[in-house]
């Protein structure tokens, strides 16, 4: 049997979840990695506050893209940081679609442009 929760703790949830990105005293990120996120492809950044809770889901806003990819490889997970660089949320999974992140290719190329056009986390 699956876990349900009320719709007002997972509201409360994923406001912790916001608060906590946007913990510290800039914007949080997103890192862009290879498979168990050994090298770190790209690092996008994030709003301030980096978005808003409706329900069960956190709704980015802006999300800045890496106009210089920092190395070359092929992109499968992700994670979110706050300011300070702690991991608020990790094991994110990136693809061109059916991903927790959807990129146009999952191929990056050192220099090159990374960009998310949207994005939001949805209570499990």
């Amino acid at each position: 049997m699956a876990v349900t929760y009320a719709t007002s703790l997972k509201t409360t949830r994923m406001t912790a979840v916001r608060d906590a990105i946007d913990a510290g005293s800039g914007a949080g990120t997103i890192e862009i990695g290879t498979s168990g996120m050994a090298t770190v492809l790209a690092v996008l950044t994030l709003s301030d506050p980096c978005g808003s809770v409706s329900g069960d889901t956190l709704t980015f806003s802006a999300i800045t893209s890496d106009s210089s990819a920092d190395a070359t490889g092929t992109a499968a997970e992700a994670r979110i940081k706050d300011s300070s660089g702690n991991v608020i949320v990790s094991g994110l999974t990136v693809g061109t679609s059916g991903a927790n992140i959807n990129l146009n290719t999952t191929s990056i190329t050192a220099g090159g442009t990374v960009s998310l056009s949207s994005g939001s986390l949805t209570h499990g």
